[in-house]
């Protein structure tokens, strides 16, 4: 009896009961998602010079079988789904939007100039979610957005160059219609709409919707190309989960300054895989953004 004893309570030890609260759910979530936007971005610029919708249909292809599994083992009720199938496509075309953008500002920028500004989707979702939403936003929020786009002039610095400037700008707007995107993803979960059903509409429409340019513009690629533009889609399933979760869990005025982690992530990736050093107005700027997304968690 003594030793059932000292074996149940040798493995009450072993397995500790941690409760994590869910603000610090989401917390994590984000960061994860942050980590697989960064090597998603990665992934898609060493596939090389191909197409950006190609890069975008094999970046969704993959979310597409993965999050169906999902959906098979969770089995759930797709009632409040349909009610919301406006919000989903919605979210889809905003997504869509934000990635494309994405993927040529990855192409022609510096790794990390591309990822921070992709990474203003939270001051974006911010404004939407008090606009849209409802959400509080105070002076000091709004603030922040103003001066996290002046922050995002120190790495766009228009009027330098066109070519410089044009890639730059197109980034600028993807992480605009990103942010959209988020809110949508926002307004969807609080209706209860399954994060699954979230991931599987977004990846299967914007397949669809990259489609037709697949057809004309297709470029064949080798084994290797096609393992990283796989490896960057399962990347982004990881990354697309992780935030729908986060979201789910926590407002974004509460979470949003944790996806600012992905700059770092996205330079140090920049530079062990490219060579690639930021020059002093692009860590001004990330500097300004990184530091207004910290300052928004005391406000």
């Amino acid at each position: 009896m003594t030793t059932i004893r000292i074996t149940q309570n040798t493995n009450s030890l072993l397995q500790p009961k941690i409760q994590i609260n869910q603000k610090t759910q989401a917390i994590l979530a984000i960061l994860g998602s942050a980590f697989f936007f960064a090597l998603m971005n990665a992934m898609s610029r060493q596939a090389g010079d191909l197409p950006v919708a190609q890069k975008c249909f094999f970046r969704n292809i993959v979310s597409i079988p993965l999050a169906a599994m999902v959906l098979w083992r969770e089995r759930p009720n797709l009632n409040s789904s349909a009610h919301n199938l406006p919000g989903l496509l919605l979210r889809a075309v905003l997504g869509t939007i934000g990635i494309t953008a994405n993927f040529y500002a990855v192409d022609h920028l510096l790794l990390a100039d591309a990822t921070i500004l992709s990474r203003l989707s939270p001051f974006a979702t911010l404004l939407l979610s008090w606009w849209l939403l409802g959400e509080r936003l105070n002076r000091w929020q709004a603030g922040s957005i103003i001066i996290a786009f002046l922050g995002a002039l120190c790495i766009i610095r228009p009027g330098a160059d066109v070519l410089t400037s044009g890639p730059a700008l197109i980034g600028l707007l993807g992480g605009i219609a990103t942010g959209a995107a988020y809110t949508t993803v926002r307004w969807l979960t609080q209706r209860s709409v399954p994060q699954a059903i979230i991931v599987f509409s977004y990846s299967l429409i914007s397949c669809l919707f990259m489609l037709p340019q697949l057809f004309f513009a297709y470029c064949p690629m080798s084994g290797q190309q096609l393992l990283y533009l796989l490896a960057a889609g399962l990347a982004s399933t990881g990354a697309q989960f992780c935030l729908t979760n986060g979201y789910a869990k926590a407002p974004s005025r509460e979470i949003s300054a944790y996806e600012y982690t992905t700059v770092i992530f996205a330079a140090a990736l920049g530079f062990v895989m490219f060579g690639q050093v930021p020059d002093l107005f692009s860590w001004l700027g990330y500097a300004i953004i990184i530091g207004v997304a910290i300052l928004m968690l005391f406000i």
